[in-house]
């Protein structure tokens, strides 16, 4: 059997509906986590990690549109509705507030499978500029490989990804909060020690003196800036 390719998280208060993805996408080598609140959801948002959500409107704490919302103010990760609700207002609402599809239940199951891929094929192209240059440094997305002046030089997944923040918007002032919750999630903009400690991993690896850095720049009170 094929290893999971990318993980999806369910959020459906409906069992059988449940029960239903999880037997048809588990076929698929996909790898599922399963909630039926927005509040679980948005828990797994964090501890999963998602490459993509499957979503019902009709939840137990709300309607799923507001946890649409609340997703799209720190992340593009694809969001593809499921629901019972056939208006085409209610389409045009979930789309217009951040949903990348809209899946009207009853569905083919080989039809919702076509439309995650689709939306998974169209998240790997947004992120289509595959190399970052700043300076000696390049940073490559596809090969997850980091160099300086050529050579690579090994990064953990976290130190990847502060990086890639970093590269993505470099010049710019990022406040602790806007880094927090860009690089590891909701629930983590305050903590700014687990920040400051993966930066000075950072320095030691691409400043030349990081006691005296020159490419990552502390802004006293606010955060930081990248090249």
């Amino acid at each position: 059997m094929s290893q999971p390719k990318y993980k999806i998280l369910i959020i459906e208060d409906d069992k059988q509906i449940q029960k239903l993805l999880e037997v048809s996408l588990e076929e698929h080598a996909f790898l599922l986590k399963v909630c039926g609140s927005q509040k679980e959801g948005m828990s797994h948002m964090i501890a999963f990690n998602p490459d993509l959500i499957l979503l019902d409107l009709g939840l137990p704490d709300g309607d799923g549109k507001l946890f649409v919302g609340k997703i799209r103010e720190f992340s593009n990760i694809p969001i593809i509705i499921v629901s019972a609700r056939n208006s085409e207002q209610e389409i045009v609402d979930s789309l217009n507030l951040g949903a990348d599809d809209y899946v009207v239940k009853p569905f083919f199951t080989g039809e919702l499978v076509a439309r995650i891929n689709s939306a998974l094929r169209h998240a790997l192209k947004k992120e289509s500029t595959p190399v970052f240059k700043v300076g000696t440094l390049e940073l490559d997305l596809e090969k997850r490989e980091f160099k300086q002046d050529d050579v690579a030089l090994h990064l953990t997944p976290l130190e990847f990804s502060l990086l890639k923040f970093f590269m993505q918007n470099s010049g710019k002032a990022l406040t602790h909060a806007q880094i927090l919750k860009n690089v590891w999630g909701v629930g983590y903009q305050n903590d700014t020690k687990i920040l400051r400690v993966f930066v000075n991993q950072l320095r030691k690896k691409i400043e030349i003196d990081p006691n005296r850095p020159t490419l990552l720049i502390t802004i006293s009170g606010v955060g930081y800036r990248f090249g």
